[in-house]
């Protein structure tokens, strides 16, 4: 059975450059391994980054011996359901990109405050127009 995201869906990829998820496989893909829940596709911005820092988390960092090399804003990045809601609740919440975020992010953050977050784009652009 495949990941489901967040809208019910196949789970998208999140980021490879850098290479993000639990397992660094993309995708925020997670398990009852994965004490985090890093299930959140957020594109991080200076203010989560900022934020995340003054709360103890710094993601700017590299730590190569968890294969972590340092965020900077723009990056998509598979982010803790918690941390995630630390930032909203601090102001600083990153777009989200639902298509890639887990299904078990609602597990800590309702949907509609992640679809309040959404950046993804729509599979016919043209819509837009």
């Amino acid at each position: 059975m495949s990941e489901r995201n967040i809208l019910g869906d196949e789970l998208e990829p999140c980021g490879t450059d850098p290479l993000t998820g639990y397992y660094r496989s993309g995708c925020c893909d997670t398990g009852e391994d994965d004490p985090g829940n890093h299930s959140v596709c957020a594109v991080v911005t200076t203010e989560f980054l900022t934020q995340q820092r003054t709360a103890g988390n710094d993601l700017t960092t590299a730590r190569p011996e968890f294969g972590f090399p340092g965020l900077t804003p723009g990056d998509r990045w598979c982010v803790c359901a918690d941390r995630w809601l630390q930032a909203h609740e601090a102001g600083a919440a990153p777009p989200v990109v639902l298509a890639a975020t887990h299904e078990r992010a609602a597990e800590v953050i309702p949907l509609d405050v992640l679809r309040d977050h959404a950046v993804d784009v729509p599979t016919d652009p043209s819509s837009l127009l």
